[in-house]
């Protein structure tokens, strides 16, 4: 029977297998019927359904971390791997990828700082992390594509949505955040703590849940449609049953609830005290994994239901769990004002009701269940003894989970400090970095350590290995929300009429080759598709800004000069060395710029930013001989010369400025020594760039694509996929907000080029849904370059 047929979950079976924790569960694709379990022991297991019971069976046990395993995912199936690969991610900062058949992992993805806790795959192989550091990652069969940043605390849930190239980050600084293409489209705030868990309802709503005790339902589009309360603690993991809007949640109130309607339905109790993980089968069934290392299958079928016996065995168990009244689970607890056992003669009014009675002296504690008529122990509630735990990983500190955290008071007047501690840590490191972190006096290291081993006496874990590194960060090294919003800036456009002389928009258009138009002109009634050639990409050579009218750049120079400073007033002789500069290099004379016209341009573009852009133009002409290109992009001088174009890149500055850099930029791939250049510094220079998409003048749109297209050329020489997903990235992102159609073909030819030949980039476009972007662009009557090359793009695709 399928979830929707409302009747009442009871136990299926309980699986014994892991040693410690169960901390991530996931529906497989193979076996069918089947999941994957993680845990803190550091192994993976595979179980098939039992085919004779209503049980499951361990296929095997996957082992490849060197630390605990707390989360998985299923990569779906592909042409290599029919049957699908799992993706496990761990507190050793790795994933491990096997196959359903090997307990060896096929590979492992390494690049996180912290422990990996949460995976998400998408369509064409792609696989979204998300760690402790405070970023999430993008990879793509073994390579990381790109790093989301934008976070200031543990990433604690990640999510990729059905849309292509949405994907949804969950923190614990109480946000989560939407991403497109790599970058943040928007953030969420609703949560009062840690977010834990995500799951997506459509492509238009999903669901989050919380360390506040509360899940909330969300609108893609920002707004918070519903909230839903009924956890009395932290909320791990949510799943959404198939094909409806129903759910389950587990957390640290030693629960399951299902969720139906909105409302909560049913109240499963566990004799665990956190509830860490849920997925729900194809079937409707649910397995939960929790702290006790029990792995439990409910179901709402009567044929699956486990027998009478094994049901009793259960509410046994459940019975004789000690309830520790500090985590607030079951209210303010007063022992003296409690009935006796004649109160549980009353029937509860909903499923899950708690009530506790006292019977010899003993607080004990049932719940109501619906389904039965009648109430169920679900333990003793007992004293709590300070600091031990029974547990692992339950204490958050700076969103991360600790087994402790101590509060440490040095001496009585001053501020107490919070000091987390794993069962995995050296206790004398430990108080030494505690020390150190709070400046204070080193003559407290014994008495620290042996405090922190005092206080966890007993408590030892599996051997660690030795190189366990300390989960413990401090602050400071989170990366600022980098991504965050854009700047718009005033659509006039800056060029004073005196700046005529600025290259006319589309006279620098890529010719096709022999300036002819490919159509043939030949009856216009054949099928044109089958008779163009792709004359577009993958393009072989970068774009340059080659326009200029030298007479109108003196003049504007020389009228700048009069009204510049002192201390930036050019002689007339340095003005007749630039224009001796601008000669040399604009009629491909055979004259040689020498290093007097450097120096001198050096100091001009040096200028003020609201009178420069005469000096920066006779760069950008400039930089196109090999002489000026190696002189500026060389080893010694490159530093300077790149942080001063990336300074006119600020949306804020001049238009003309930006306008200006950006040809510079692209100019600059005409010689090896500015094609190395740009290369190594492609992170810093496209991230920069990028901002100037906010702007409205399609002059700068086309140098943008146009940057965007030399670094595809570059990258096609050169495999490297990183670089091609910050440009396929790129170009996704300014695909959004260009309208000049100059700029869509240089970016239609950017992307072909980047994926000809390259079967990781085609799935990479794929997966950020670039092919859906273009789409509109086969439409284009005119100019027919860009539906002709739209459509080459789109048969790679």
């Amino acid at each position: 029977a399928m979830a929707g047929e409302g009747g009442a979950y009871r136990l299926r079976c309980s699986l014994v297998g892991h040693r410690q924790d169960v901390r991530g569960l996931t529906c497989g694709i193979f076996p069918p019927g089947g999941f994957v379990s993680v845990s803190r022991d550091r192994t993976a297991r595979l179980w098939a359904p039992d085919g004779l019971n209503r049980g499951f069976t361990e296929m095997h046990c996957m082992s490849g971390h060197s630390n605990f395993v707390s989360c998985v995912c299923i990569i779906p199936p592909s042409d290599l791997y029919p049957r699908g690969l799992i993706a496990t991610g761990g507190n050793d900062h790795n994933i491990c990828i096997f196959t359903v058949d090997n307990p060896a992992p096929l590979y492992t993805l390494k690049g996180h700082k912290n422990a990996v806790c949460s995976l998400s795959s998408g369509k064409f192989g792609t696989l979204l992390s998300g760690s402790w550091d405070t970023t999430a990652k993008v990879w793509l069969n073994d390579r990381c594509m790109m790093t989301l940043q934008g976070h200031t605390a543990a990433i604690w849930a990640v999510k990729i949505l059905p849309e292509q190239g949405l994907m949804l980050t969950g923190s614990a600084d109480k946000t989560i955040k939407l991403w497109k293409a790599g970058r943040c489209e928007r953030t969420y705030t609703g949560h009062e703590d840690c977010v834990r868990g995500l799951a997506i309802l459509s492509e238009m709503e999903f669901l989050s849940c919380a360390n506040d005790a509360s899940v909330r339902r969300w609108q893609i589009s920002g707004e918070c449609l519903q909230v839903y309360y009924g956890h009395t603690n932290y909320i791990y993991s949510i799943s959404v049953f198939p094909h409806c809007k129903d759910f389950v949640t587990t957390g640290e109130d030693r629960s399951l609830r299902i969720w139906k309607q909105g409302e909560c339905a049913q109240t499963i109790r566990l004799p665990a005290q956190s509830v860490w993980c849920c997925c729900v089968l194809d079937n409707g069934d649910i397995v939960v994994g929790a702290s006790d290392g029990i792995i439990r299958v409910f179901t709402a079928s009567l044929e699956r239901t486990a027998s009478a016996e094994e049901i009793q065995v259960f509410e046994n168990e459940l019975s004789q769990a000690s309830i520790d009244p500090k985590t607030g689970d079951l209210g303010d607890i007063n022992a003296n004002d409690l009935p006796g056992r004649e109160h549980l003669k009353d029937p509860g009014t909903r499923d899950g009701q708690t009530r506790l009675i006292k019977d010899n002296g003993k607080v004990e504690a049932y719940q109501w269940s619906v389904s039965e008529g009648r109430w169920i122990k679900i333990g003793d509630v007992v004293g709590s003894s300070g600091a031990t735990q029974q547990t692992s990983g339950k204490v958050l500190f700076e969103g991360k989970e600790y087994d402790y955290v101590f509060t440490i008071d040095v001496n009585e007047s001053g501020p107490s400090y919070k000091l987390p501690y794993n069962i995995t840590d050296d206790p004398w490191l430990t108080a030494y970095n505690f020390l150190q972190k709070n400046d204070l006096n080193p003559m407290f290291l014994d008495q620290v350590a042996k405090f922190i081993i005092d206080n966890t006496k007993g408590q030892t874990l599996l051997s660690t290995s030795a190189q366990y590194s300390d989960p413990f960060t401090g602050a400071g090294r989170y990366v600022p929300g980098s991504s965050s919003g854009s700047s718009t800036i005033p659509a006039a456009d800056p060029f004073t009429g005196a700046g005529r002389y600025v290259p006319g928009s589309a006279s620098n258009a890529i010719a096709p080759v022999g300036g002819v138009d490919p159509y043939t002109g030949m009856g216009a009634y054949q099928s044109a598709a089958a008779k163009v050639e792709n004359i577009y990409f993958p393009k072989k050579d970068a774009v340059t800004f080659d326009q200029a009218n030298p007479t109108q750049i003196l003049g504007k120079l020389k009228e700048l000069n009069g009204s510049a400073s002192e201390e930036h007033k050019l002689t007339e002789d340095e003005l007749i060395i630039l224009e001796k500069l601008l000669s040399a290099t604009c009629n491909n004379s055979s004259e040689t710029p020498t290093a007097q016209q450097l120096q001198t341009l050096w100091r001009a573009v040096n200028w003020p930013e609201d009178i420069v852009f005469p000096a920066l133009d006779i760069l950008r002409v400039s930089v196109r001989h090999p002489t000026v290109n190696e002189n500026f992009c060389s080893e010694k001088d490159h530093v300077q010369f790149i942080i001063l174009l990336l300074k006119f890149l600020n949306p804020n500055g001049k238009q003309a400025n930006q306008l200006l850099a950006l040809r510079a930029l692209c100019n600059c791939f005409v010689s090896q020594a500015g094609q190395k250049l740009m290369m190594e510094q492609r992170d810093e220079i496209m991230t920069q760039a990028i901002e100037a998409k906010s702007g409205t003048n399609k002059n700068i749109h086309i140098a943008l694509a146009t940057l965007t297209l030399n670094y595809a050329v570059c990258l096609h020489k050169v495999n490297n996929i990183e670089g091609k997903a910050q440009c396929l990235s790129v170009i996704s992102t300014v695909m959004e907000v260009v309208q000049d159609l100059e700029a869509v073909f240089r970016l239609l030819v950017a992307l072909g080029t980047l994926i000809s030949d390259d079967t990781s980039a085609v799935q990479l476009a794929k997966s950020l849904g670039v092919d859906s972007q273009i789409k509109k662009y086969v439409s284009v009557s005119e100019p027919a370059k860009v539906k002709e090359c739209c459509r080459f793009v789109l048969n790679l695709l």
